[in-house]
């Protein structure tokens, strides 16, 4: 767990889930980026990390429901490591876990709205902003920068 005072700590009555999901931390706002095999969650994430964001957890991210936050960590076997296609799996800037404010469906252009309706998911019951971005577009990282600044 990491030392931030705004950060819940676990607790032995935590529930949690593991789900196939890439996370990463922009400063305080966790961004878990959701999508199927393939569909450019780790590249996404390598792009906001090359942009300072830390990583949390790839491919297999575990999250915990602690006083009524969404807190994302990766499995201890996966810590610190991304898989980078191409070249294999990588050491990166991480941090142990962090609270989520924002999931990043991915989904190709054509199937995104120019001005969606706001839209929410939940995870252990608890909600969380949605957004679909487009991994493979110029933007997707300033996107994702953007849209996790106006977060809770």
């Amino acid at each position: 767990m990491s030392d931030r005072a705004n950060t819940p700590r676990r607790t032995a009555a935590a529930s949690g889930t593991t789900l196939h999901a890439t996370c990463v931390a922009l400063g305080e706002a966790g961004v878990l980026i959701t999508g199927p095999p393939g569909s450019g969650k780790s590249d996404l994430a390598l792009r906001l990390i090359d942009g300072g964001a830390k990583l949390v957890a790839d491919d297999l991210t575990r999250l915990e429901a602690v006083d009524g936050a969404l807190i994302a960590h990766a499995p201890d076997r996966l810590a610190g490591r991304i898989e980078v296609r191409g070249i294999g799996i990588a050491a990166v800037a991480s941090q142990p876990d962090v609270r989520l404010a924002l999931e990043v469906a991915l989904a190709p252009s054509a199937k995104i709205e120019r001005l969606p309706e706001p839209e929410t998911a939940r995870y252990l019951g608890l909600p969380l902003r949605r957004i679909a971005v487009d991994p493979v577009t110029a933007s997707a990282a300033a996107k994702v920068r953007l849209a996790a600044a106006d977060a809770p």
